[in-house]
């Protein structure tokens, strides 16, 4: 895994908080804390260099979300980007959404390298001529100038909802409610959905006590009731006062085929058959050495973090962050898996990323990291796969890394 380049900033408000490739990945979307938005480009490969791919470079950065107070519940909102979702191009123009915990902002992304000039009854600075010294009509002409990004919100959709926006996925709208009369009474909610890649009637929902359930609006348009109920039984023996928060489903992605999904819960990532409800087909982990810390990761909150999953182009690899700033990938096929790390030293250009092992006990090697020695602090949350290349975002705190290279030999 070879790095391309890293963008690096300072200060809380710069943390990532979500990172998303658009359709084509040309574009790349990243959202912080602050409520930014800032797009990425790729630039055009080099005709001197060929075998080049292109880099990516900041395309346009605008604000999407402000800090805003709830009067009527005493509640502040905070204007942190909680997920972006590029909607499929149309036109020359792009659309994405973005959201923060209460409401959701249809922007459009337009370049303008031309500006009309030679007014009828307007000036050069655009002020209204005295119709007494118009005497000839000209047409107005096109002259270029520099490329200008424009970023104008189309829609805003505020306040649909009493909970918090966890997830968003593009299609025709949708009602799932899981919401108790009584509030005090909530047990579960909803941590993530999405809509299949190719049967737009059917989507998926994650919650937090670890099941999937698939609803079909062709059934009915009000989604209450699922058509498919996707859980693994927990084994009696594994039972402890941390199982209902590992086992809290943080992200849920259809594979480009449509035929799985893929989750992601505390210490293990899973790939579910949609034609089978009993069990994953397939179980990875992620970072089980931590087993036996779980009790000063509640202590710290850690237990709590959400890490994302994702699948590479042809659904043969799989990606999802942990500490430490490492990430791990895992090959379908061969079962081969291996641990990276997002770095400094990693993210210079043409530097080639190593694969890192964590010892939990006995002989050590060299270059292998002890498990009491992980950092907390820093941790890969979100993570992207360029849709159809071997190009990976990855966002470790307040740095967004973009590495590039054949998976499969990396894998060891």
């Amino acid at each position: 895994m070879i790095a391309r380049h890293s963008f690096k900033d300072i200060g809380g408000a710069d943390i990532i908080s979500t990172v998303e490739f658009n359709h084509t990945g040309e574009l790349l979307a990243t959202g912080d804390k602050g409520g930014r938005v800032v797009i990425f480009q790729r630039e055009p490969e080099s005709k001197n260099e060929p075998y080049n791919q292109g880099e990516y470079n900041v395309y346009s950065t605008f604000q999407s979300h402000e800090p805003e107070f709830d009067y009527l519940k005493s509640l502040e909102i905070e204007e942190k980007i909680n997920k972006i979702k590029w909607l499929p191009q149309q036109n020359a123009a792009h659309s994405l959404l973005s959201t923060n915990d209460k409401t959701i902002k249809l922007w459009k992304i337009t370049e303008r390298d031309k500006r009309p000039e030679g007014y009828n009854l307007k000036d050069e600075e655009g002020k209204l001529k005295d119709l007494s010294t118009v005497t000839s009509l000209q047409v107005p002409v096109l002259k270029p100038m520099d490329l200008m990004v424009e970023v104008t919100p189309r829609r805003i959709f505020a306040n649909g909802h009493t909970y918090h926006v966890n997830s968003i996925s593009v299609n025709s709208d949708y009602i799932v409610d899981i919401k108790p009369a009584n509030m005090e009474d909530l047990t579960e909610v909803i941590t993530a959905s999405e809509f299949h890649p190719h049967h737009c009637n059917l989507f998926v929902y994650s919650s937090s006590k670890g099941s999937l359930r698939l609803c079909d609006m062709r059934a009915s348009a009000l989604c209450d009731k699922h058509s498919k109920l996707y859980e693994e039984p927990e084994d009696p023996s594994n039972r402890s006062f941390f199982s209902e928060i590992i086992s809290s489903v943080s992200d849920v992605k259809f594979s480009h085929s449509g035929r799985y999904m893929l989750t992601r819960d505390y210490l293990t990532v899973k790939v579910w058959d949609l034609n089978m409800e009993t069990k994953p087909v397939e179980t990875y982990q992620v970072h089980d050495y931590l087993r036996s810390k779980l009790c000063s990761l509640y202590e710290n909150d850690c237990i709590f973090d959400k890490f994302e999953c994702a699948w590479n182009g042809s659904d043969s690899v799989i990606m999802t962050g942990a500490y430490n700033n490492f990430f791990r990938m895992f090959d379908r096929n061969t079962k081969r898996d291996v641990t990276l790390e997002a770095s400094r030293e990693s993210s210079k250009p043409r530097a080639i990323l190593k694969p890192r092992r964590v010892c939990v006990g006995g002989k050590r090697r060299k270059d292998d990291i002890s498990v009491d020695s992980l950092d907390f602090t820093k941790k890969i949350l979100h993570t992207a796969w360029h849709p159809t290349e071997n190009i990976i975002a990855i966002a470790a705190t307040n740095n967004l890394y973009i590495f590039q290279d054949k998976v499969n030999s990396e894998m060891h």
